[in-house]
């Protein structure tokens, strides 16, 4: 059998013509049937029924699908992993981070993670911390970090960093030992407030912002980074972790305003884990030791 055939076949089955097969395939009509036609003679069944010009899965040729498609992902697993040793990786890892982790922690970690471990193949899917869980608890990747907690009893969570909100302002051009101290009422009342760009504290934290200043504008801004840049051009005011503005605030872009009406929230990562291997326990050793 060659896996050539079961490309064929699946592409067949999905679009139920073999015109269209050869389009997509880019091979000749003549040659989807010679593939269709090997791959009926190696099983001993008929997997189309023919009508015209248009073929018909049979019963044979449906059941015969989810083990077409298993055979070719054994094969692309196999080709994947021999392409990686050859490339001097003998290991791998996947991670599933949120945009916010992205952002911040990630960058300077996974440099270092992979200068350090160069036989390691890293791979990196970004999800929305709602969604790393299912993808741990689907074994779909290995390791994610999150801005949500899971507490699903088949997973593993760890707090791997715990970060200061602040709440952050456009820098007003004003000399910083001259200038008088920003006010906290002043800055929430006077500005829209972009909310909602992380998954945790915003609903109790907005919550006390209404009930101290009923006259506060909010303005949902669902990530971080768009958050920051409409902050720095004006746009309005947020309440962020100190990690996603850190570079912001030492180049002179925005501002931390002090609170002292505000009680301000934390924001945690948190490391999940389906099984406790030794490259997820390596992989979260390097993060707690290499923290920024």
């Amino acid at each position: 059998m060659e896996f050539s055939w079961l490309y064929t076949f699946l592409t067949a089955a999905k679009c139920g013509n073999f015109r269209r097969t050869a389009e997509l395939l880019y091979i000749s009509q003549p040659s989807v049937t010679v593939h269709i036609h090997n791959l009926e003679k190696e099983l001993g069944v008929e997997l189309f029924g023919r009508k015209g010009r248009r073929v018909q899965l049979t019963e044979e040729g449906r059941r015969y699908i989810p083990h077409a498609e298993q055979l070719l992902e054994i094969y692309q697993k196999g080709k994947e992993d021999l392409q990686s040793f050859s490339q001097g990786y003998t290991a791998s890892l996947s991670l599933a981070i949120s945009p916010l982790i992205a952002d911040t922690v990630l960058p300077f970690v996974l440099k270092r993670y992979m200068t350090e471990h160069p036989n390691v193949e890293v791979s990196v899917k970004v999800l929305e911390s709602t969604e790393i869980e299912k993808a741990v608890l689907n074994e779909e990747i290995d390791l994610g970090l999150s801005s949500l907690s899971t507490t699903d009893p088949d997973l593993q969570c760890e707090v791997l960093f715990t970060d200061e909100v602040k709440l952050i302002a456009p820098h007003d051009g004003a000399d910083a030992e001259s200038a008088p101290p920003l006010d906290e009422e002043e800055i929430i009342t006077k500005n829209h407030l972009l909310t909602d760009n992380h998954p945790v504290y915003w609903d109790t934290l907005a919550r006390e912002i209404k009930y101290k200043f009923p006259n506060v504008k909010m303005m949902k801004v669902s990530q971080i980074h768009i958050t920051k840049r409409f902050i720095i051009e004006g746009l309005g005011v947020s309440f962020l972790p100190v990690s996603t503005v850190r570079r912001e605030l030492l180049e002179g872009w925005l501002l931390e305003v002090p609170c002292t009406t505000i009680t301000l929230p934390q924001a945690n990562t948190y490391a999940i884990i389906k099984h406790n291997h030794s490259k997820q326990k390596e992989f979260m050793k390097f993060l707690l030791n290499y923290r920024i």
